[in-house]
This record gives C-alpha cells, sequence and structure tokens, in this order.
C-alpha cells in the first residue's frame, strides 16, 4: 500500500502529482525544483544556489516521509546548461555525501525556467 507524502517546508507540486509516494520501503519523490516554499518564487539566479534550494526541499520531502538524505539510493538530475555541471556538483556532493547511485541530463527547458530539477528514490527502512 502506499501512501502520499506532502509537507508545506517544500513546494507544493505544480501539476498532477504528489511530493512523493512511499511504497513499501522506498520513496519516490518528484522532481525538485528551486522554488522557496515560505515565498513561493525561484529567488536564486545562479545555479550554486538554485541547486541548494532544490537539496532543501529535497531534505524538507525526506523529513516528512521520516527518512533522510543520507538513505537517498539514486537521484535523476536535470540541467538546463551542461555548462553548469562541474559548479552543480559542488553544491550536490555537500549533500548527497552518501554518493548515490546517479543520472545527469541536460534538458532543453525546465519548468518556470530554473536551471536545476533533482528527483530521488529513497530507503525508508
Amino acid at each position: 500500500m502506499s501512501k502520499v507524502i506532502f509537507t508545506e517546508n517544500a513546494p507544493a507540486a505544480i501539476g498532477p502529482y504528489s511530493q512523493a509516494i512511499a511504497s513499501g520501503n522506498l520513496l519516490f519523490a518528484s522532481g525538485q525544483i528551486p522554488i522557496n516554499p515560505k515565498t513561493g518564487a525561484v529567488e536564486a539566479e545562479d545555479i550554486k544556489g538554485q541547486t541548494k534550494q532544490v537539496c532543501e526541499n529535497i531534505v524538507a520531502v525526506l523529513t516528512e516521509a521520516g527518512t533522510s538524505i543520507e538513505k537517498v539510493i539514486k537521484t535523476t538530475c536535470f540541467l538546463k546548461n551542461m555548462s553548469d555541471f562541474a559548479a552543480f556538483n559542488e553544491v550536490y556532493a555537500e549533500y548527497f555525501t552518501g554518493k548515490p547511485a546517479r543520472s545527469c541530463v541536460a534538458v532543453k527547458e525546465l519548468p518556470k525556467d530554473v536551471l536545476v530539477e533533482i528527483e530521488t528514490i529513497t530507503e525508508l527502512a
């Protein structure tokens, strides 16, 4: 049986989806973009600031689900510009210290014209 996860400490879904779904011993989190949940706005303009906000949003969702960023086993990362890869990795490495499996691709466009989006699969138990 699955359970919908929602927290006000991360941006609400901007479409017909959930922030995350817990199923069995795994949490499947939708992609987070760099929206500040307190203001509802994208405040950071550079890749480092946007990546930090995305990671903080991920932490909030994982905390609500009763898990942590240390238990992330897979991330999928979307960058608007692959030229941001090195700067993105600097911030990413500060949060994902367990070095989960990862895919990172450049995409033509992201919601709200942001520079980065990250989705996660995390262990619950």
